[in-house]
């Protein structure tokens, strides 16, 4: 489990499915720029930043070659990891193909499975939540295609204009897998998230279980002390969650200019 100790005045933060480039990198752009408004402003007193998954709508890397774009979010996020605050990065299913540019080129570590933290003694699992659960089976599928070796060998062999293409093709399919339930609350019961986090609770205790992925900002109680955020989205709701060392809440980004 790893530790972090948040001093006093800071806090940590959660955010999660940009999907940054959908439905096109122009219309996409107005939600990047909120999006680094709002990391401007967190930077000032974050001891920790989480980024959940999906930042990107695709992202695929070569050897030598990342997708065109997203210069204003990467530049922000160097800035913020180059003034020594940490940022953790967990893949999505949309941003599955991340081999080593984050940490080589922004000193972000990047997770392809869910975390343990304990964060001034409270403790969080952490991940962006595709896959998990009983359900949510079109995901478990197509994840299995995404991490195949071959799968992976043949990308790389394809010239990234082409490569590219393949990767914005599939970040539809996922969409049309996930059709219309990412778009409404399933109930406690049916929350395939609510009750993975209840089955972990069987093993070992967690104050808190952090996932993206729903897109629908939802706080709910799975055991006693015990809860489970959903982190919404930055394309309908623009919601994060903060840890200020004791509580966490669910917010909604308002800029302040």
């Amino acid at each position: 489990m790893k530790t972090i100790t948040v001093p006093q005045g800071k806090k940590v933060y959660f955010s999660s499915d940009n999907h940054l480039g959908a439905p096109t990198m122009a219309e996409s752009r107005p939600r990047e720029k909120k999006f680094v408004a709002w990391l401007d402003e967190i930077k000032e007193d974050a001891a920790a930043i989480f980024l959940m998954g999906d930042l990107f709508d695709f992202w695929a890397e070569y050897k030598t070659v990342v997708p065109k774009g997203f210069t204003r979010t990467m530049g922000k996020l160097a800035e913020i990891s180059d003034s020594g605050i940490p940022i953790y990065f967990f893949v999505g299913n949309h941003d599955l193909w991340m081999d080593g540019y984050f940490e080589e080129e922004l000193n972000i570590p990047v997770f392809h499975k869910p975390q343990q933290f304990n964060i001034n003694g409270v403790s969080f699992f952490v991940g962006h939540g595709d896959g998990l659960g009983p359900n949510d089976v079109g995901f478990k599928r197509m994840k299995k295609v995404f991490t195949n070796p071959f799968a992976k060998w043949l990308f790389r062999w394809m010239h990234p204009d082409i490569g590219v293409r393949v990767a914005k093709y599939l970040s539809v399919k996922n969409k049309l897998i996930s059709g219309d339930d990412d778009a409404k609350f399933l109930g406690e019961d049916n929350e395939w998230l609510v009750q993975y986090a209840k089955r972990k609770l069987e093993t070992e205790h967690y104050d808190h279980f952090i996932f993206g992925h729903r897109h629908l900002p939802m706080e709910i109680e799975v055991g006693e002390n015990s809860k489970y955020t959903n982190l919404g989205d930055w394309i309908h709701y623009y919601t994060y969650a903060v840890f200020d060392g004791e509580k966490l809440s669910l917010e909604k980004y308002e800029p302040t200019h």
